[in-house]
Order: C-alpha cells, then structure tokens, then sequence
C-alpha cells in the first residue's frame, strides 16, 4: 500500500485490534450491481473473524453469506489540528484513527450458534461492570430469532491508517495528540446537545 504515507500507516495487529475492540461500530461496505450497500453494525473480533448479527429485514442481510466480498471500516478518535497550537509553522491538517478491514462473509445459520453470538456480543459490550447479562435462554430469544441473521467475516487483509502529525516534531506531536484527546472529551456534550432535541 502506497498511501497513506507510511509515516500514517500501522501494520501493528495489536494496534488495530485495539482499535476494533475500543471501537466496535463497524461501517459494513458491500457492493450489489456496482451500487455500495452499507450498514453499520457493532462487530466483535474473534480468532481474525469479525462476527456480527443484524436485522433479517436489513436488505443488506442478503449480501453477508456466500463468501461474498465485504469492506469494514473502524473509526476511532479524529479531529481537526489548528496551526495555532504548534510550535512550529504548519498547515491546518485533521488527525484520525481508522482501520480497514477486508474478508469473505459466511452465514451462521445454526440458531443456536446466533444466539451464542449475541450472547457474546452483549457480554463483550457489558465490559466492564457486566451491568446486564443476556439469557441465551430466555423466551424472548426465540420470539426475535426467526428476524436476526448471524454472519462471520473472515479477514484477508488488515490496514491502519493512523494519522496523527507523526510527520512532526516530538514536540508538536504530543501537542497533536493533547488537542485529539481533549476535543474529544469536550466536544461530544455540546454535540448530542446540538442533535438530540
């Protein structure tokens, strides 16, 4: 991969298995008749395969079967870097975390194996009070199981795309990363505030 720069770029699995785990509201890209079909979807990584469920009514449940060909990409914390908060002369630039990913997706056709894995799904997304435990037996479970399809996605290629002013000096770096962290820890009440009314 020649871009992003490599100064951008980690190959770190660790690295972007973290982001994945911290992160796990995947962007889910496929493509039908050249037209992309996106969903997103919380996924969870297990043994390099994302392993998911959504709504059999979603028309893209159609798509995640078959070894089909899908795209999945991670966000992680992005925000935009003024040239005023270095100490150097620079351009505005916007910093952000990603990690694409691309595999084959399969069915998981069992019901038993689908309930397992929003058994899992719950557990991963209690951590870590574990405030609510799902009841893989619970009559509930089989109410909503004929409308949820399970799939798995099978990763055949990992890239990191971590921009965050790497390309600077030491000191304008920490900088970079000081601005991420408290922008977004400020910002997100003003947000909701600005979209929930």
């Amino acid at each position: 991969m020649n871009y992003p720069p490599k100064q951008h770029q980690d190959s770190s699995r660790k690295h972007l298995i973290h982001v994945i785990n911290t992160y796990p509201l995947a962007t889910v890209i496929s493509v039908l008749n050249n037209e992309p079909i996106v969903t997103h979807i919380p996924l969870i990584y297990e043994n390099n395969k994302l392993i998911g469920h959504l709504d059999g009514n979603n028309p893209h449940a159609a798509l995640l079967q078959n070894q089909n060909k899908v795209t999945v990409i991670f966000s992680g914390p992005q925000c935009y870097i003024s040239p005023s908060i270095y100490t150097t002369k620079q351009l505005p630039t916007w910093n952000y975390v990603k990690v694409h990913v691309e595999g084959v997706v399969s069915e998981i056709e069992d019901p038993e194996s689908i309930k397992q894995t929003m058994v899992a799904m719950t557990e991963f997304l209690e951590q870590p009070h574990h405030n609510y435990t799902l009841d893989k037996n619970d009559p509930d479970m089989d109410t909503y199981l004929p409308y949820v399809k399970g799939f798995k996605i099978a990763i055949t290629n990992w890239e990191g795309k971590f921009k965050l002013s790497q390309n600077r000096q030491t000191e304008d770096f920490e900088i970079a990363k000081t601005e991420m962290i408290k922008h977004n820890q400020v910002h997100l009440g003003d947000f909701l505030n600005q979209i929930i009314q």
